[in-house]
């Protein structure tokens, strides 16, 4: 959900990308109707492990879980690490809670 509003909000200034440490290849269909109910679309998006990314250089390397905080690589110095511990949803209000969540977080902190 993270990446399709950031896509969504910030996708013309920004490069954006979502990884986790337990990827399953698919993106949850509460995640994808969740935003959906905003209009974005994001079913062709699918779940990356961390080391598709591990030689990349960001800016930005944002963290949503407490364990992907601890199993995210290591980047350089002038990456900017955040962290926001968010509940991993388990139900659709869950879902919903979590997209709210994220979505008044991307807005407070980047507009």
């Amino acid at each position: 959900m993270a990446e399709g509003l950031f896509r969504h909000l910030r996708g013309e200034e920004w490069e954006v990308h979502s990884a986790g440490s337990a990827p399953t290849g698919r993106v949850r269909p509460e995640a994808v109707q969740a935003l959906r109910e905003m209009g974005l679309d994001i079913s062709s998006h699918r779940s990356k492990h961390v080391d598709e990314f591990a030689d990349g250089l960001f800016d930005v390397v944002l963290t949503v879980c407490d364990h992907a905080a601890e199993a995210c690589p290591v980047y350089p110095a002038e990456t900017r690490r955040i962290h926001w511990p968010l509940p991993d949803p388990q139900t659709y209000a869950d879902f919903l809670a979590v997209r709210d969540e994220l979505l008044n977080r991307i807005k407070s902190h980047w507009d």
